[in-house]
């Protein structure tokens, strides 16, 4: 017990140094995540050895790997994804997995990616969106044109690798069974969602809305209450848990989109990142094998090449709203679609949870990952800056 008190105190201090660690006042600002990764690996058993991965420690980084997904589907601005841009998202995806098939099969043909095709192409389709929405409302782009179509890409980035998961990579089921079950799942979601819009436009809001600010905090609980419902029940139907925790954010989502589900956002999101979801991405460094980085010569090329196919494959959808961004949008937003990692730590965790992607190889997609989260949203910044000073030098030309 001693021990385990220990262990969380390092798994507590990482996460609340994390944060200052992207304060440092540098050219190349850390993600949250990374440094959060970065000191996981600092503390597991590869390097210092403070803190196992295993027991409670385990527990908590699986109910952080829930919650992250449950805030996913929270942060998803339904209203905004209707018509044209969810039509072109779908197609931008659906592309997107298409190239990452080919590619990931003509590597692994040859050597160069050891990973399963279809896992490793599952993974390079992602997008982070809860790395993009944060970067775009800092940047005050997040309400323009640029800012909802890259919203919408990047919420069917996370949404598009989920139903592949569940459907093709981890059934626990024969086909028609897993069909059966998820077709059930689905339909308990839809069931559980009409009952949230019901509650939304009732007189039970304004009861909700009152307890808000009580101390027993009765909206919250219900919301991690519906979570742990459609988690259980994923679990009993042999769907992979993250599609719960997904479904049940959804339908949160539906229901808090209301004045008062502002304050409800606000407390969940204090729990989820500032509580349970560092424990994830803290547990995902403490797992990485940072020697398979060096045990092989052909990981930098394998590194560089996944680097490669993450921006072709989430960038090659941009030539289909050729006609809806400026010439100039294209290629940032080819880089914000494809910075990828919290998903590729998830499916790399999926995958070695359940034997489909030796741990060496989760190392190298995991590395891959984390550079694309440091140097294709700075790179995607410096283009759109570089643009606006462009036009503001035309502009001042032009009125000379």
């Amino acid at each position: 017990m001693e021990n385990l008190h220990s262990e969380l105190f390092f798994i507590a201090f990482a996460a609340a140094l994390a944060p200052l660690l992207t304060q440092i006042p540098t050219r190349f600002r850390m993600p949250l995540l990374v440094a959060e990764i970065l000191l996981g690996m600092l503390i597991g058993p590869h390097i210092l050895n403070l803190v196992s991965t295993d027991g409670l420690v385990a527990l908590l980084g699986e109910l952080g790997l829930t919650f992250l997904l449950f805030m996913v589907g929270l942060e998803i601005d339904l209203d905004q994804m209707h018509g044209k841009p969810l039509t072109l998202s779908i197609s931008g995806w659906l592309m997107s997995f298409a190239i990452a098939i080919v590619f990931m099969n003509i590597f692994h043909s040859i050597g160069l990616i050891q990973a399963p095709p279809v896992l490793a192409a599952v993974a390079i389709s992602t997008t982070a969106l809860g790395i993009v929405a944060p970067i775009l409302r800092q940047a005050g782009t997040i309400n323009t044109d640029f800012g909802k179509l890259l919203l919408s890409a990047a919420a069917m980035g996370e949404f598009g690798p989920l139903m592949v998961i569940t459907f093709l990579l981890i059934p626990t089921h024969s086909t028609v069974w897993h069909t059966l079950f998820m077709l059930a799942f689905v339909g308990i979601t839809f069931l559980v969602a009409d009952m949230a819009i019901r509650v939304r436009t009732s007189e039970w809001m304004d009861l909700i809305a009152k307890a808000m600010k009580q101390g027993g905090q009765f909206p919250v609980r219900i919301c991690i209450a519906a979570q742990a419902l459609l988690v259980a029940l994923a679990y009993q139907f042999g769907i992979n848990v993250v599609i719960g925790a997904f479904a049940a954010g959804l339908v949160v989502n539906l229901t808090t989109r209301t004045e008062g589900g502002a304050i409800l956002r606000y407390k969940l999101d204090a729990i989820g990142y500032g509580f349970l979801i560092p424990f994830f991405f803290i547990l995902a460094g403490m797992r990485f094998n940072i020697s398979a980085l060096w045990a092989d010569p052909l990981v930098p090329l394998q590194i560089i090449a996944l680097l490669g196919l993450l921006l072709l494959v989430r960038g090659a959808p941009v030539l289909l709203y050729k006609g809806l961004l400026k010439a100039s949008d294209r290629l940032p937003f080819a880089l914000y679609s494809a910075t990828g990692l919290p998903l590729i730590v998830i499916i790399s965790e999926i995958g070695v949870t359940s034997g489909l992607l030796p741990t060496d190889r989760a190392a190298v997609l995991v590395s891959a990952g984390m550079i694309s989260v440091l140097l294709f949203p700075i790179l995607a910044h410096k283009f759109i800056e570089d643009a606006k000073q462009t036009e503001q030098t035309r502009a001042s030309d032009m009125g000379d």
